[in-house]
């Protein structure tokens, strides 16, 4: 390892609400490559926080993700949350293969018939929702049921299993170290159910996404079983996990903000362009994810990063680089077209972001047409935060109309 006389310990506490992590700000202003000790895993790692150097590992061929298979990187998780086999720790060509068979899973005609489906999901929620009456619960009636119903339709899970799943999912992404074995456990068991279920979708194909994907060709190519299996089991982690604390965070960000509220009322067509600076903006997770290897010493920001070296990047601080968006601390809902990097970047770009900002916008649309009047039913400081994964999200929303 490449020794640097500065070692920041890294455990990524919680900022205050959505509050940008001082530490990670600290180090984007006086070290944009810094060495970082983490919560769980062997030795020290590169941070990398700036956008262009964050662009360079995050495309650049001599920064492998394949080479951290059988490491004991450092991590946020006591039990890597990744599967050896999955795209996500896959370097080009093999992930180029995977990703454009994925892709054509998410075409954009299979995106629109998952828009109608999100629609008709978010209309019986918040229907449920007002027949509950004020105050209601953003998360609970419409942040947390949206995504798994959602990812679980288009994945075609039965009903009875959904509920056990999403408790798999949740037991992955915990931090604390006694739930090391429940994690390996709970991605032992998940695991085995995918192997079921996408071995009978190849026999007996429907009008399901696990069905586009086990029948997707590119020439001769298909995912293999194998293959097919950890996919559904990424899809389904991140298409429910993520997007639910997002719709909680952006809902949070704007009802807690009259002026861009009412901004966007008065224009509703400017939604999907403050999403994407909301989602520029929102620190939505703690800390880091998987990291990559460096395959050959490379000099980023005059530090140089020695072959064999453990690096990881930071898509929050790149989006809140001063090099690349002007006043990167301040919400512009004018702000036009941010290239936020809050899906990931180059070969590792989450190929659900399709998937995930439709649903983003019709939730939120749906959420401020349904309800003109909508409001926090408590001061924003009452609201209580997650502190036991590695996202960032409101454990409950309470709202009034």
């Amino acid at each position: 390892m490449a020794s640097s006389p500065n070692v920041w310990n890294c455990p990524f506490d919680y900022a205050e609400a959505l509050e940008f992590d001082p530490t990670l700000k600290r180090l984007l202003d006086e070290e944009p490559v810094a060495r970082i000790r983490l919560p769980y895993g062997e030795g020290e790692a590169w941070l990398v926080t700036r956008y262009e150097d964050v662009r360079t590992v995050t495309t650049d061929r001599r920064f492998s993700r394949h080479a951290v298979i059988g490491r004991d990187f450092p991590r946020m998780t006591p039990e890597p949350i990744v599967q050896d086999e999955a795209i996500n720790v896959m370097d080009p060509p093999a992930s180029s293969r995977l990703r454009s068979l994925v892709s054509k899973a998410f075409a954009p005609r299979h995106v629109d018939r998952m828009r109608a489906r999100t629609q008709h999901v978010v209309d019986e929620l918040l229907d449920r929702m007002t027949e509950y009456g004020a105050p209601g619960d953003v998360m609970e009636h419409l942040a947390a049921p949206l995504p798994l119903t959602t990812i679980c339709e288009v994945l075609d899970i039965p009903e009875a299993d959904r509920a056990r799943l999403r408790g798999y999912a949740r037991t992955m992404m915990n931090t604390s170290l006694d739930n090391r074995d429940a994690a390996v456990r709970a991605k032992a068991e998940m695991r085995e159910y995918f192997a079921t279920l996408t071995a009978h979708r190849r026999e007996h194909p429907g009008d399901d996404l696990i069905s586009a994907l086990a029948t997707a060709r590119d020439g001769d190519e298909i995912l293999d079983a194998r293959e097919l299996t950890v996919m559904a089991m990424v899809l389904l982690i991140t298409g429910q996990d993520t997007t639910t604390y997002q719709i909680a965070n952006l809902s949070y960000t704007l009802l807690t903000r009259p002026e861009e509220l009412a901004a966007l009322r008065a224009h509703p067509e400017r939604l999907p362009q403050a999403i994407e600076e909301m989602l520029r903006f929102i620190p939505f997770r703690k800390g880091v994810g998987i990291p990559r290897v460096a395959t050959e010493d490379v000099e980023l920001s005059g530090v140089t990063i020695r072959a064999g070296d453990i690096v990881h990047v930071s898509y929050l601080t790149a989006n809140r680089d001063s090099r690349k968006f002007d006043r990167p601390d301040e919400l512009d809902l004018d702000r036009e077209k941010p290239s936020h990097m809050t899906f990931g970047w180059g070969g590792h770009h989450c190929l659900g972001a399709p998937l995930a900002v439709t649903e983003l916008e019709v939730a939120l649309g749906s959420l401020l047409d349904r309800f003109p009047d909508l409001k926090l039913a408590k001061p924003a400081e009452e609201v209580r935060w997650n502190e036991t994964s590695i996202w960032r999200y409101p454990l409950a929303l309470p709202v009034t109309w």
